[in-house]
């Protein structure tokens, strides 16, 4: 019995650490490479580098004019998200507490919206903003985070929704039997009890958010609203790719979003688990 156990618990540390090497290793090579000439990564992309050239890392940001796509990204992805996370919040609160038919349906509508692929949908989507509202070329920034928010909010209310349910109802009459108002009464006491689901669901929107390129390249024409991941473009050439350059372009792109998720990694299956089960 004993010998079984500890089988188990060997096989189990190897598939552990089998799973976290195939993790990590994408990581290591992009790393390493990213101080590499073009041929030395054409050479042999799994070696050591000879020399920790940081002047790459200059070039990349001088080209990907990179305080102004950092900002744009930045301010597309916290503007996006915080309106997610307000009015994911407030509709998934107002569903639970109102359960009506109309309601309900209106709920299983919402979930039933994730399954259709955007693809699908984006030509009709371009054509509609574009050539019918020309808000494509009159208010791209502002469009963008529209869809965002639009397109963020069926999966967060969904979240919300299971976990406003566990929260006993007898807590917002309490607060209502003292004076306050609902819309009190929903900041002051229902969004506080929020924050483990709301710090999942913000970290699950900002690394889509700021990692997309296919709504932003659709939506963005002009180079100074560019976005990290369409600016990268800069570094492809018709015939061959500066590997010098784009791989440390990706590593720049990536590394913010990677640090945002190992601070709050810690949140997001407690949250979806609250959120998603009860």
């Amino acid at each position: 019995m004993a010998s079984r156990r500890l089988t188990s618990l060997t096989l189990t540390y190897v598939l552990l650490v089998v799973a976290f090497v195939s993790f990590t290793f994408p990581f290591f090579l992009l790393i390493v490479n990213s101080f590499k000439s073009n041929g030395e990564i054409l050479e042999n992309p799994f070696s050591i580098p000879k020399v920790l050239d940081f002047s790459r890392f200059g070039e990349v940001m001088d080209k990907m004019n990179f305080l102004v796509t950092f900002k744009n990204t930045f301010l597309i992805t916290t503007i996006s998200v915080l309106f997610i996370l307000l009015f994911s919040a407030m509709t998934a609160h107002f569903l639970v507490r109102n359960a009506t038919t109309f309601n309900r349906t209106f709920f299983a509508i919402l979930v039933a919206s994730m399954i259709i692929p955007f693809q699908s949908i984006m030509i009709p989507l371009i054509y509609i903003y574009g050539a019918k509202l020309n808000l494509i070329e009159t208010a791209p920034v502002t469009l963008l985070i529209a869809l965002y928010i639009g397109f963020g909010s069926a999966f967060s209310v969904f979240i919300y929704h299971g976990f406003i349910k566990s929260i006993p109802v007898e807590l917002e009459e309490a607060s209502l039997i003292d004076g306050c108002t609902r819309r009190q009464t929903f900041f002051r006491i229902v969004l506080p009890m929020l924050a483990p689901t709301s710090m999942t669901i913000a970290i699950l929107n900002v690394l889509w958010i700021w990692n997309d390129y296919l709504l932003p390249s659709l939506i963005l024409s002009k180079e100074n609203d560019y976005t990290m991941p369409i600016k990268m473009k800069v570094f492809n050439g018709t015939y061959m790719n500066d590997w010098q350059l784009l791989i440390p372009a990706i590593l720049l792109t990536i590394l913010p979003i990677l640090i945002a998720y190992l601070i709050g990694q810690r949140y997001i299956i407690r949250g979806v688990m609250q959120g998603a089960i009860k």
